[in-house]
């Protein structure tokens, strides 16, 4: 409830600014109008100024303002098109009109009230000249309706209207202060006008402003990099003094860039409003965190994106009424947007509760239009499918209208997103909904970040993205490093790490030696962890992002770059690009081909394996991880028959399923009530074959090794090639084309 009024009063105290300040531009084009110059802009001027009063008042519920604002705007309709003919009374009605609105607005801005006067009589002199009722002239003296040249505007006081006088527009200092005397202690005295205490500034200055700050930071990043602890003290005291304003300095010009999200999403009710009735559907918006705060060049950036979003969930998510109705929802689609700050960043939650995404059908149409080829898509996991909406050209419409059907806009989407720093997560449960979270800092100016070095260099990389740092001593390196088709890999905390060597990626010498620690900075980027491999860790720092000139745009691992407290430029990494390149946010970009068809006889070298160890009653057995898609655990109930083979369901296809422990004649190890219970989940290894896959159901899975094996061949017993020793224990190797033919 807090919430809600802080942000009533941030929209109140807008509408008095901006309300004051269109009263003044109005009683300027109104004296513009009395000299003769009558031109139609300056009657529209005029009569903006009033509708906008008139609407936002209403929006707020200043229903008094608003009436008055109402007849005011009727009399400058006739007059902006020629209508009536304007005299000196016209003109005079029409400044003390605005006297009323100002006086009104300033009540507002004192006391949240509209205030007590009677403006009855000025409604209804309004309203007389709007009819053109000259015996106007001739009326109450309280509102100056005479032959005479215009006074001075004045401020209509609290008083009844037919007052003979009105209070002044304002008072001296020495009358302020003589009333505030007048108050007894107790009685916190007229209060000050929000318009007293705002003021509008050019967005160029603040921005120009910002800059001037970052050059602050820069030079406060210097001072305190040369300050030494032997330093006089008196200087240290300074040079710490200067750090902390400069830090709150920072700290208030990034609050005036600072702007509620809810400034984008004001828009959006009036696009589902007509998306609904051109499509025929009937959708509720949901909106929660409003009042999150956002850089404005932040806030500018993700309008077009965010617009996106909605017009697909719209027409794509949510289904018709009638068709809800038959799926057992309500009639009524909701979609939801929700804002909230966290890790430093601004998380944007996009939801509704339509039919969901068809991974299926978007693989068909990335196929179809040469996105993936077949193999590709037999390896895919379910997030690299739903991953497949965000390419250009890529869309599920049936035909193309002008909502959608180009395959244009989530592509674009992503682009924009991840301009800023950002990145965007899709999660789709047909049937149910989708729902997309979009990341993105708070601001592009001045950022944390962790500075580390490199060769020679010194990188920062933004702080959004880091999730911890790990050292592995130098004598520890080449037990804790493995490789999996030559990729190097770090178990952390029984999770398989892939390693980026940042000097490797950047072509530069690494300074490491091999008795040397080795630094891990764990980083995270679309949702996947990765560590990169450094020479060294500095520290974490305020750093002013500099964009890079036009020569290096075309590089994808740079984000911008920063001046150091030396005065020495270091480049700032953009990670998103950074784990591109190295090529790890694509499924099996680093398998190797000599693998692709399994585990062959064994070679004079007996070359070392990657194999995936699992068990199957008492037996161990090994398949080769080259030829496994994905690991998958399933309710045992899900398994049906077609024909004498055992299947599933799987992303959108049906796969046949294999017993290992039933194939090869092995107990499974499951009691009779476990074997009975339909809610079992089952270890299933989805491998792929040439064009298709085929599941494999052990009991359990036990470990990922990069072995060198001497395989021994084994005659007699389908399905198995041979046996090895892993991890010092004999293994059988499964042949997983002879399986397939078992199976078939």
């Amino acid at each position: 409830m807090a919430i809600k009024e802080e942000l009533q009063k941030q929209l109140i105290d807008e509408l008095v600014v901006e309300s004051l300040e269109g009263l003044d531009a109005f009683d300027h084009e109104i004296l513009v109008l009395e000299t003769g110059e009558q031109t139609a802009d300056t009657w529209n001027n005029a009569f903006r100024i009033i509708h906008t009063i008139k609407g936002s008042s209403g929006c707020v519920g200043f229903g008094k303002v608003e009436s008055v604002a109402h007849v005011g705007e009727s009399l400058l309709a006739v007059l902006r098109d020629g209508s009536l003919t304007p005299d000196s009374n016209t003109f005079s009605s029409l400044l003390r009109y605005s006297d009323a609105l100002r006086e009104m607005m300033r009540s507002i801005g004192q006391d949240g009230v509209e205030g007590s006067a009677d403006h009855s009589q000025l409604v209804s002199d309004i309203q007389a000249l709007h009819s053109g009722l000259t015996g106007a002239k001739h009326g109450n003296p309280a509102f100056g309706f005479f032959d005479e040249e215009p006074k001075a505007p004045e401020a209509l006081s609290d008083t009844p209207m037919d007052a003979p006088t009105a209070a002044p527009l304002a008072a001296t200092t020495a009358d302020k202060e003589d009333t505030n005397a007048s108050h007894p202690a107790g009685s916190q005295a007229p209060k000050g006008s929000i318009s007293d205490s705002a003021i509008r500034v050019d967005v160029s200055q603040i921005d120009r402003l910002m800059n001037l700050v970052g050059e602050l930071v820069l030079a406060r990043n210097q001072i305190v990099q040369s300050t030494g602890q032997d330093a006089d003290p008196a200087h240290v005291a300074a040079v710490q003094r200067v750090n902390l304003i400069t830090s709150e300095l920072q700290q208030s010009v990034m609050k005036t860039r600072m702007q509620p999200i809810g400034n984008v999403w004001s828009k959006f009710p009036r696009i589902i409003r007509d998306l609904c009735h051109e499509l025929g559907k009937d959708v509720a918006l949901v909106m929660e965190g409003n009042e999150t705060e956002l850089d404005r060049t932040i806030i500018e950036a993700i309008k077009d994106p965010m617009t996106h979003i909605i017009r697909n969930s719209i027409d794509h998510g949510i289904e018709h009424p009638e068709q809800r109705v038959a799926d057992g929802k309500p009639a009524q689609g909701r979609l939801s947007l929700r804002a909230f700050h966290e890790g430093g960043q601004v998380n944007i939650e996009i939801s509704d509760d339509g039919h969901g995404i068809d991974v299926g059908r978007v693989l068909q149409k990335a196929i179809q239009r040469g996105v993936v080829t077949q193999e590709q898509a037999a390896r895919m996991s379910q997030r690299e499918m739903l991953a497949l909406v965000f390419l250009p050209g890529v869309s599920t419409a049936d035909e193309v209208t002008n909502v959608s059907g180009r395959g244009v806009g989530m592509d674009v989407v992503r682009t924009n997103i991840e301009k800023i720093g950002g990145n965007v997560d899709l999660h789709s449960e047909q049937g149910k909904g989708t729902t997309i979270r979009i990341k993105i800092p708070l601001t592009l100016a001045i950022i944390p970040a962790l500075v580390v070095t490199c060769g020679d260099d010194r990188y920062a990389i933004p702080a959004a993205s880091l999730v911890e740092l790990v050292r592995i001593e130098g004598d520890q390196v080449d037990k804790s490093v493995e490789h999996i088709h030559d990729a190097p890999v770090y178990r952390l905390r029984g999770n398989l790490l892939p390693l980026v060597h940042l000097a490797k990626e950047l072509e530069l010498t690494a300074l490491r030696h091999e008795e040397e620690a080795m630094f891990l900075v764990v980083l995270q980027a679309e949702g996947r962890q990765f560590g990169l491999v450094v020479d060294g860790i500095n520290d974490t720092e305020e750093i002013v992002v500099k964009p890079l000139g036009k020569e290096m745009k075309g590089l994808s691992v740079y984000a911008g770059a920063t001046i150091m407290g030396d005065g020495k430029v270091a480049l700032i990494l953009d990670v998103l690009g950074l784990a591109r390149r190295a090529m790890l946010l694509d499924e099996g970009s680093r398998q190797s081909a000599k693998d692709r068809d399994g585990i062959k006889a064994p070679d004079a070298d007996n070359e070392t394996r990657s194999l995936l160890v699992a068990r199957v009653g008492a037996n161990r057995i090994a398949i080769p991880v080259s030829c496994i898609a994905r690991l998958e655990e399933i309710p045992a109930g899900k398994i049906e028959h077609a024909g004498k083979l055992e299947v599933i369901q799987y992303r959108g296809r049906i796969m046949t399923v294999v017993r290992l422990a039933s194939v090869l004649g092995i107990p499974d190890g499951a009691s009779p009530a476990e074997s009975a219970d339909s809610e079992r989940l089952l270890a299933l290894v989805v491998c792929a074959l040439e064009t298709s896959n085929l599941g494999v159901i052990v009991d359990a899975i036990e470990d990922i090794v990069e072995e060198r094996i001497q395989i021994e061949i084994r005659e007699g017993q389908r399905g198995i090639l041979g046996s090895a020793v892993v991890q010092q224990r004999v293994t059988d190797l499964l042949d997983i084309k002879e399986l397939a033919r078992m199976a078939a």
